[in-house]
């Protein structure tokens, strides 16, 4: 290995062990109990609680109504990561679509409308967005917990870029052997974006595994808390001379790493390609 290839390799080892120090932090201070942790601090060493305090948070019922589990936010992170993503997905491949393929007055600028929405980021209207879905009553379920999230510039902005360096020729070919507008698109340029669709659920996915703001601000009943939303709602149960579960916190912390970094693992290779890849 030449001089410059080592310390390449030391940085990046060194980069990937300090991105892992707070997840051995996390991990290892899960497996002890919560007044350990309030004595002692976060610890780096296994503790003796570590199947106690997992199977408790996912299957003992918590919270200040004493009626949500662990595995019930699981279920309601897995719901908002996956519609945010599959609705962000199939809203941005159909605005894309016919950005691309129809001819409409002021598509461009339409187009770019769409893109400078970018500039408004969820923070900047969450007043409106919140008042909207308040009035139609939607608060507190699932739709608007996910419908208001769902449209997306980025998404947008990437399916038509590759919907445009699809070849004429392939758009004549089916025109001539009889194929729609609904049939080109289903048929020919869903197939051809598999690896851009990948490429775009996981980005999307973590997005919406990881809302904060959104899901604290729109639920209020603990059925529908995400594990996000969970984990503060552990820490703020500190009354009188109760302590903390911070150990508990620390799992569901373990726990709402594990899905984002399993899609990434399963589709890292389609990720990659989705971002890097131009011919068809």
């Amino acid at each position: 290995m030449k001089r410059s290839q080592f310390w390449d390799h030391t940085i990046l080892v060194l980069g990937a062990l300090f991105m892992l120090v707070p997840v051995v932090y996390a991990l290892m201070t899960s497996s002890h109990d919560a007044v350990s942790i309030y004595k002692h601090g976060l610890q780096l060493t296994p503790g003796g609680h570590f199947t106690d305090t997992y199977k408790q948070v996912l299957t003992e019922a918590g919270g200040f109504t004493k009626s949500v589990t662990g595995l019930t936010m699981l279920w309601n992170s897995l719901i908002l990561g996956l519609g945010f993503a599959i609705g962000k997905i199939v809203i941005s491949m159909l605005a894309a679509y016919a950005i691309v393929y129809f001819r409409f007055p002021l598509g461009t600028f339409f187009f770019w409308i769409i893109f400078s929405t970018l500039l408004l980021p969820l923070e900047v209207r969450i007043l409106p967005s919140y008042e909207i879905v308040q009035g139609l009553g939607m608060a507190n379920t699932y739709t608007g917990l996910i419908v208001p999230l769902i449209a997306s510039a980025t998404g947008t902005f990437y399916f038509r870029q590759f919907f445009k360096s699809v070849p004429d020729e392939l758009v004549e070919a089916a025109r001539i052997d009889g194929a729609g507008p609904l049939k080109f698109f289903i048929d020919i340029l869903v197939p051809l974006s598999k690896t851009m669709i990948a490429a775009i659920f996981i980005i999307m996915f973590v997005f919406g595994w990881n809302q904060y703001l959104w899901p604290t601000l729109i639920t209020t009943d603990e059925s529908l808390f995400t594990l996000v939303r969970g984990m503060k709602q552990i820490l703020q149960v500190w009354i009188g001379a109760q302590i903390p579960d911070t150990n508990q916190a620390m799992a569901l912390a373990v726990l709402a790493m594990l899905p984002p970094v399993l899609i990434v693992v399963i589709f890292q290779s389609w990720f990659v390609k989705g971002l890097v890849e131009s011919e068809k």
